[in-house]
């Protein structure tokens, strides 16, 4: 009875230790490939601040501010007031921060043929008719001259 709870462990082991191991790529490598660039277009990417940190961290603050005011009901108050007032105000401060960043959608036509979209930050060393990488894929994919 040992014998085979043995082997039905070893046999658990085996099989977990091959679903973990993926054909695919492994952990740090990036997929590169290569290719001209066909056409470039401008566009607007959206900034990569997190909408609301600005009035929590700010009210967060108004809370700590108000803490030190007064006692009993009236520090109460003067909290509640900060938290609010830094609300506003940490709201106010993020909203300069929130305006688009250029950026550009660049199609590159592969070695084999195939046409690739990638929409990355602005980089005014692309051209058409360039010979690029395209590094990594998905949303972290990138365009770089070769």
């Amino acid at each position: 009875m040992q014998r085979i709870s043995s082997y039905l462990s070893s046999l658990v082991l085996v099989l977990a230790l091959a679903a973990c191991a993926s054909p695919g790529q492994q952990a740090g490598e990036m997929e590169i490939r290569s290719g001209v660039i066909e056409q470039i277009t401008a566009v607007e990417l959206s900034t990569n601040h997190h909408a609301g940190v600005g009035a929590v961290i700010g009210g967060l603050t108004g809370v700590g501010l108000g803490s030190l005011i007064g006692a009993g009901t009236g520090r109460d108050v003067a909290m509640v007031a900060g938290a609010i007032g830094g609300a506003l105000a940490g709201n106010e401060i993020q909203k300069k921060y929130d305006k688009p960043v250029p950026g550009q959608q660049i199609i590159v036509r592969t070695g084999s043929g195939v046409l690739v979209s990638v929409t990355q930050p602005l980089n005014p060393d692309l051209r058409p008719g360039q010979r690029v990488f395209i590094e990594g894929s998905g949303e972290g994919s990138r365009v770089v001259p070769r």
